[in-house]
C-alpha cells in the first residue's frame, strides 16, 4: 500500500517558480513510477510529467517542456516537480499519482493524492 501527499502549491506571479513535492509512505515507493497531473476549473485532468522508479525515464507534456522538471529522491520517498516560468494557464490543482508500470500519460494509476492548488496571477 502506498499513500501520496502533495505539498508546495500556492500563489505566484507569472514568471515565478514553485516546487511541488509528492511525499509517499510505504517501503516500496522506490519501485513505483510517479506522474503529475493537473486539473483546471471546468477542464479535464491532464498529464503534466512522469518519472519511472529509477529516474532514468522521464516524460513531459508539450505544454510544460523546458519549464518544468520532475525528479525524485528515493531515499526520501519524494518526487518533485520544479515549475519555472509559470504562466496563468498553469493555474490548476496538481495531483501526483503512483503505479508500478511506466505508462506516463495513462490515467490508470493505483494511488492518487488529494492535490495541491497552484495559482499563477498575471
Amino acid at each position: 500500500q502506498v499513500q501520496v501527499v502533495e505539498s508546495g502549491g500556492g500563489l505566484v506571479q507569472a514568471g515565478g517558480s514553485l516546487r511541488l513535492s509528492c511525499a509517499a509512505s510505504g517501503r516500496t515507493f522506490s519501485t513505483y513510477s510517479v506522474g503529475w497531473f493537473r486539473q483546471a476549473p471546468g477542464k479535464e485532468r491532464e498529464f503534466v510529467a512522469a518519472i519511472n522508479w529509477s529516474g532514468g525515464s522521464i516524460r513531459y507534456a508539450d505544454s510544460v517542456k523546458g519549464r518544468f522538471t520532475i525528479s525524485r529522491d528515493n531515499a526520501k520517498n519524494t518526487v518533485y516537480l520544479q515549475m519555472n516560468s509559470l504562466k496563468p494557464e498553469d493555474t490548476a490543482v496538481y495531483y501526483c499519482a503512483a503505479k508500478k508500470s511506466f505508462t506516463p500519460a495513462n490515467y490508470q494509476y493505483d494511488y492518487w493524492g488529494q492535490g495541491t492548488q497552484v495559482t499563477v496571477s498575471s
